[in-house]
């Protein structure tokens, strides 16, 4: 069995006012994620797409942390080790194909 997992992000899901092309860049993964798998599920191939929200990278380093955490239900960004796991689930479980798994906190709840 093929899997494929893509890398979007929650703005995808929710948008984010000043966020408009990233956005939309990131909901056309969302498309892309359902109609491949759709394509591709009689031969046994599963496409999905990990959308996180505020991971601790290189991306996020600029941002006020207080504000932005402030935002997020669990109340800290997540660690790039939490979006790998979500990875590692997608990839592992044999019956979930063309899904959006949200990997951030909580925050689409306050979005």
């Amino acid at each position: 069995m093929f899997n494929h997992v893509s890398s979007g992000s929650v703005v995808g899901v929710k948008g984010n006012a000043g966020q408009c092309v990233y956005s939309a860049s990131k909901a056309g993964l969302e498309g892309f994620t359902c109609s491949l798998a759709k394509e591709v599920a009689t031969r046994n191939i599963r496409v999905n797409l990990v959308a996180p929200g505020f991971i601790r990278t290189d991306m996020t380093a600029g941002l006020e942390k207080q504000e932005a955490v402030r935002r997020i239900p669990l109340g800290r960004f997540g660690e790039p080790a939490e979006v790998a796991q979500a990875v590692v689930f997608l990839l592992e479980s044999p019956y979930i194909t063309g899904q959006v798994l949200l990997v951030d906190g909580g925050l689409q709840l306050a979005l």
